[in-house]
């Protein structure tokens, strides 16, 4: 059975989440999924729900920092790993003048480091076969900065860069690389439930469809080789760009 691994997974209704949901299912893809992330009951929901679908998959917990876990995650995923997408990150606000190192260093860490952990430990497991699927979730902040989000923008641009140069380096080897960039607030249950307010202002129509950020990495997975893009973009109709 072909095998996914998704990184950074949370609630439910969040982009990890059902990004595991879509390539488990059985009417779609049906790969079995390895549902990673650092929340034992969020990784438990996840699997259920999977389940109850018909649908094949089982929670690790793993820090995508942590390099030890990554291998172990990647080992568990045995010779069929076929789909690897890292999803973690840690949009959070912070201004230089009083950025502490640590701060900065543990967004770096997250967005970038961990996307190096888990890249090279996917490449491990399908270079020699010549085929497989890695993709990136990134952010508008990767393409320009924002005042108050320093952190986040260099460390989501240095993931991107890293992505590319990944991606020109072992596409000739067979290997599908590509970054999905999401420029705008996703309508998820990160933001509906952590900020209440923040997501009634902006409506259902201001907000990010998950379904419709998933759509576009289940495209990036299944390209043809003679037809592959390293990414694509994907906004609200309202988001100014």
């Amino acid at each position: 059975m072909r095998t996914a691994i998704v990184m950074g997974v949370g609630p439910v209704r969040g982009l990890g989440a059902q990004l595991c949901v879509r390539f488990a299912d059985p009417k779609a893809d049906g790969l079995h999924v390895l549902v990673a992330g650092r929340s034992q009951d969020k990784l438990d929901a996840v699997v259920t729900a999977i389940q109850q679908n018909g649908g094949s998959a089982e929670a690790v917990i793993a820090d995508a920092t942590v390099e030890a876990d990554v291998v172990d995650l990647f080992d568990r995923a045995g010779d069929n790993l076929d789909l690897a997408i890292y999803n973690a990150g840690n949009n959070t606000p912070g201004k230089i003048f009083d950025m502490s190192a640590d701060y900065f260093e543990t967004s770096w860490r997250i967005c970038c480091f961990g996307g190096f952990l888990f890249g090279r430990e996917a490449l491990r497991r399908m270079q020699p076969k010549g085929h497989g699927t890695i993709l990136f979730t990134g952010a508008s902040a990767s393409m320009r900065g924002r005042a108050n989000f320093g952190a986040f923008n260099s460390s989501k641009a240095a993931l991107r860069n890293f992505a590319q140069a990944m991606a020109k380096e072992c596409g000739p080897e067979g290997i599908h690389v590509g970054h999905v960039v999401v420029d705008g607030p996703i309508g998820g249950d990160k933001i509906i439930q952590g900020f209440p307010q923040y997501a009634e202002k902006l409506g259902d129509a201001g907000m990010i469809s998950i379904e419709g950020i998933v759509d576009g990495f289940a495209y990036l997975y299944h390209q043809p080789a003679r037809a592959w893009s390293f990414e694509i973009d994907v906004r609200t109709s309202l988001e100014r760009w």
